[in-house]
């Protein structure tokens, strides 16, 4: 992987005369199916498979454009040169044991000192080979003449299988080879061991509108592919229209038409948990669907709603609508174990009221033992907590880490975009390990994700090829559009109802990225300062105390809303999950604990990082966590200045109820809950925010310097 990527180096004193081999004319005829006349590839690829140098995946297929990791270049470039990869002398990568498929080629390869991995003695055999690397292996071998089908590539580029193959079969015919005849039929090609294709989506929100094209692209992989498993990672609900008028039904109806095996729970499956009702929608969510969900260490036996739905065990011959630790799913005569792990956070930053989480690395051991118990060797955790989450409640790599015997986590939460699986192949001491690969698909149903993985007899994984597929450049299902018809119908008269406002300029929902840090999560944004002015103006309208702040979670601002006439659907998109207005009294010593919690990852991204109005805030980042708050002030309109707040004083606070119940780990908040120094006025945050909006003369697109990082202007 690039983020793992050291200097590469190889030998260059030894020669290597290439060998001399038969290969095939390139008018063989090509045994792949995805490999036809026209493939820039295929005069390459038909040569070296008649050869017995390459071979394809069940199926039939060659998958010409896939990345080609650096132990299938060892192989094949060792299968070129015909060299013994039986008795070899071991290189002693710490990464290749004698039980790694390519540990042959690889020794082989080192033995001849045309390559010497990396600098950690390392050699990264399933760390995607670029044409960089690739170059210098082919120039360690002097007698090999310049190649002109390596030219003009980028050197950080990856290499695929199809390229690589015309770069050997032109080697071999530069020198100077004969051809021998080729059989007219070749065999099917076939690979050894069992290849699964898991196709995932994660953290899709209630975007149902984006459904049909996913069924498209689901509907094209099944054709493709065999031994398919669809896996849903969480956050199925809350986020749009289709969720508020709908409560699920929607997304449930488009999931179960698309045909999912398995589902985990997101902490957002639990956000109604505080409404009159509970979680009775979550419940009926359940009792729907049409196939099984898995939930390891998420406990719902407190709440009468799951009765009958749910059980803690591992079950072989699992129901739909049902709730179980883990399940096993036979594919093609082969079992493969799944189980669920939602993050703990969830009591913190949703509402799961009665329904309980435990610690995911002593529910995922369990979990493990449970399938191999069973005789299971292929083992997929199907999570909701993070690729590289918070490290001190739980993540996917540490995950990978902590746990031995689980070869892939489908991951969600943090709405991560691999495009290709992350490996994890060592332990938390830096021991060796079996790969672990970690994917993830993003967010909102952009993508589906897509990995092909290949286990060997004792279930360890030996090849493995992933990407994620634009759903932006598919086209609809029609069968999905025409279902979802009567939804969208009701969705689009409320979402396209103008509320009387136009922007002149797009008020910004700015997330981190590898350019930027700027974030709605760890800045100030004129977007959180509409919403606390809303807040704090019709908290001041219901009481006689003076409000001096309100304060909203940036994890709960989700998006932007663009210039033009704002309509009730872009609001609600904004604000989606049906908080309340809350007021609290608080001491300013909880206050000022308040906002070192709020500031204690900045600049880095943090769902608790509260937004002001009424107030401002002075903090250095570059000071210890929790001491980092260095003022804060409010405007007290008795002397039109503003004034420092001070510990012992009480003042009232305006917030959603969310964060006034102690949600995103407000403790100092969730304390005044428990003692009674809460209200609920029951006033809707988006309506709220849509007054606000309509309020304004002007609406502002900057902001103002409420929320001020002193290490950001040194």
């Amino acid at each position: 992987m690039t983020n793992k990527r050291n200097r590469f180096y190889t030998a260059t004193t030894a020669a290597l005369a290439v060998a001399a081999l038969a290969v095939a004319p390139a008018s063989a005829a090509s045994p792949f199916s995805d490999v036809k006349e026209d493939h820039a590839h295929y005069e390459g690829i038909t040569t070296l498979y008649a050869a017995g140098i390459v071979n394809g995946y069940p199926g039939g297929t060659f998958k010409p454009d896939t990345k080609v990791t650096r132990g299938q270049a060892a192989k094949m470039i060792a299968g070129a040169l015909q060299l013994d990869t039986k008795n070899v002398t071991n290189p002693n990568f710490s990464d290749v044991p004698a039980s790694n498929p390519y540990y042959g080629s690889i020794a082989a390869l080192a033995e001849l000192k045309v390559i010497s991995g990396y600098d950690d003695d390392t050699f990264r055999p399933n760390q995607t080979i670029t044409h960089g690397n690739l170059a210098k292996i082919l120039g360690s071998i002097p007698t090999l003449p310049e190649l002109e089908s390596t030219q003009g590539y980028a050197e950080d580029a990856s290499v695929t299988r199809g390229q690589l193959a015309t770069f050997i079969a032109e080697a071999l015919t530069k020198s100077g080879i004969e051809t021998p005849e080729v059989p007219e039929t070749p065999e099917t090609p076939t690979e050894d061991g069992f290849t699964l294709s898991v196709l995932h989506v994660n953290d899709t929100h209630s975007h149902a509108e984006n459904f049909p094209k996913l069924a498209t692209a689901v509907k094209e992989q099944r054709e493709a592919k065999e031994n398919v498993l669809t896996l849903h990672a969480g956050d199925a609900l809350t986020g749009t229209l289709y969720f508020n008028e709908f409560q699920g039904k929607a997304d449930l109806a488009m999931i179960n038409e698309i045909g999912f095996d398995a589902m985990v729970f997101g902490n957002h499956e639990f956000d109604l948990g505080s409404s009159p009702e509970g979680l009775q929608a979550l419940a009926d969510f359940v009792k729907g669907a049409k196939f099984p969900f898995v939930g390891a260490n998420v406990d719902f036996s407190a709440d009468d709603k799951f009765t009958g739905l749910f059980t803690d065990l591992v079950s072989s011959e699992p129901e739909n609508g049902k709730i179980y630790n883990g399940i096993v799913k036979e594919i093609n005569g082969e079992k493969v174990g799944i189980f669920g792990l939602t993050t703990e956070e969830t009591k913190d930053i949703s509402s799961p009221e009665k329904v309980t989480f435990s610690n995911y690395i002593d529910e995922a051991k369990k979990a493990v033992t449970a399938f191999e118990g069973m005789g299971v060797n292929k083992i997929i955790a199907l999570t909701h907590i993070g690729y590289n989450d918070n490290p001190n409640v739980d993540n996917d790599i540490l995950l990978a880490k902590n746990v031995p015997g689980i070869d892939v986590i489908v991951g969600a939460h943090d709405h991560k975009k691999l495009d290709e699986p992350f490996v994890v192949d060592t332990n938390t001491v830096g021991e060796e390990k079996d790969a672990t690969l970690i994917v993830q698909a993003n967010e909102y149903v952009k993508y589906l994700g897509t990995l092909d993985v290949t286990f060997d007899d004792n279930g360890i994984v030996t090849e493995y090829e992933g990407e994620l597929i634009d759903l932006g450049e598919v086209a609809e299902e029609e069968a999905l559009v025409k279902l979802l018809a009567p939804y969208k119908e009701k969705v689009d008269a409320a979402n396209n109802k103008e509320i009387g406002v136009t922007l002149t300029e797009e008020l910004a929902n700015p997330r981190a990225s590898e350019d930027s840090l700027e974030s709605v999560r760890s800045n100030e944004t004129a977007l959180g300062n509409i919403i606390t002015d809303g807040m704090l103006a019709k908290a001041q309208q219901y009481t006689d105390k003076t409000v001096v702040m309100a304060l909203q979670n940036g994890g709960g601002i989700r998006a932007a809303i663009p210039a033009g006439n704002v309509t009730v659907g872009q609001v609600i998109t904004v604000l989606p999950f049906g908080n309340t207005l809350a007021l609290m009294d608080v001491t300013g010593a909880e206050l000022k604990a308040a906002f070192e919690h709020s500031v204690r990852n900045a600049p880095q991204e943090n769902g608790g990082f509260l937004h002001i109005a009424g107030a401002k805030l002075q903090y250095d980042s570059s000071k210890e966590a929790g001491a980092r708050v260095v003022s804060i002030e409010y405007f007290d309109k008795t002397t039109n200045q503003y004034v420092a707040i001070e510990d012992g004083k009480t003042y009232t606070v305006a917030t959603n109820a969310y964060t006034a119940g102690g949600g995103d780990g407000f403790e100092m908040f969730g304390k005044a809950y428990e003692e009674g120094r809460v209200t609920e006025l029951g006033l809707s945050d988006w309506e709220n925010f849509q007054e606000q909006l309509q309020s304004l003369k002007e609406v502002k697109t900057t902001t103002e310097g409420r929320i001020v990082d002193i290490a950001q202007q040194q």
